[in-house]
């Protein structure tokens, strides 16, 4: 019997940016994943479990050309595909994480680069430990304004410890990896102080900007160069202005010009996972988070296209 169901008359029902969905990975070199979880952590935030969604469907907008640098289409190059979302209960937190290992896992060994959207921050771990496996010399390039290496347990757990639980557990090395953008207020004292003497890298929004972006891609490039590379990208590190659809917003960041033109400076390193979490929709305007969230994952699936051969 003829199989009248081919994609010539049907297509799967928003997938990101109108690609193919499914489970089988052959010959796919990247695999776009939603983790659509939120812990509950941010008691007037609450939301994010609802951003792969808003990101899919923002992604509507985003065409597949950027020239003059990228003008070619980067889905069809690394026959990206979409994997829809882990199955899991939002706050259920021990049970998702196990969940978001093994989804993780999975793409990345059958020979794909996971591109995940969230989802919180307390999405990132079970990332963590299944890329950690892949790559024992992993690390983390994370982009926030704030560290998620501060002390603390119960609701913090979730969100506000990932990367002293990430250290702790052995799964990044610490010393190569690097957080970017850091600003605004906290619950408590000496927070960069905190992640430098875990001996995590640390460069303030404040540095970033007085240095300007060049300068300090440049230098980012030459730590990370040749290593496996996590890249965890947070939307609140973008202005509220331009990103006011995130979990924990702080006045005063980079518009949406400066944090693109940073992605896209990060060309040349060596991504083997891309992290793009805290996407809110009930908190966003007109979808402005969402659509940004999906021009920063079609960025990082340019990155992709141009890391280094390593075959």
């Amino acid at each position: 019997m003829t199989d009248v169901f081919d994609s010539e008359i049907f297509k799967p029902p928003g997938t990101f940016m109108g690609i193919d969905y499914g489970h089988d990975l052959s010959n796919r070199r990247a695999a776009v994943l939603g983790i659509p979880y939120d812990n509950g952590t941010h008691p007037h935030r609450v939301g994010a479990r609802d951003g792969p969604r808003a990101i899919r469907e923002a992604s509507r907008l985003i065409r597949r050309y950027r020239p003059p640098d990228a003008d070619f289409d980067p889905l069809e190059q690394l026959r990206a595909i979409d994997c829809g979302d882990v199955k899991l209960v939002p706050s259920m937190l021990d049970d998702a994480e196990a969940h978001i290992e093994k989804a993780v896992g999975l793409i990345a060994n059958a020979g794909a680069v996971p591109v995940c959207m969230g989802g919180d921050g307390s999405v990132t771990l079970g990332q963590l430990r299944a890329m950690a496996n892949l790559h024992p010399d992993l690390v983390v390039l994370h982009v926030d304004s704030h560290t998620d290496a501060n002390p603390g347990e119960g609701r913090l757990k979730a969100t506000g410890n990932t990367f002293v639980r990430a250290a702790n557990e052995g799964l990044v090395d610490v010393a190569t990896s690097l957080h970017l953008g850091m600003r605004g207020t906290f619950y408590n004292p000496g927070i960069f102080d905190i992640a430098r003497e875990m001996g995590y890298g640390l460069i303030t929004y404040e540095e970033l900007r007085t240095r300007g972006v060049d300068d300090v891609t440049a230098k980012i490039k030459d730590r990370l160069a040749g290593r496996p590379v996590y890249l965890c990208w947070d939307m609140d590190f973008f202005d509220p202005s331009c990103a006011p659809g995130v979990c924990a917003p702080i006045p005063g960041g980079p518009g949406a010009e400066e944090g693109l033109r940073l992605l896209r400076s990060l060309a040349g390193l060596r991504f083997v996972a891309f992290d793009i979490n805290t996407v809110s929709p009930p908190h966003d305007v007109a979808g402005a988070t969402a659509q940004l969230a999906a021009q920063v994952m079609y960025d990082c699936l340019v990155l992709l296209c141009c890391a280094p051969d390593t075959s």
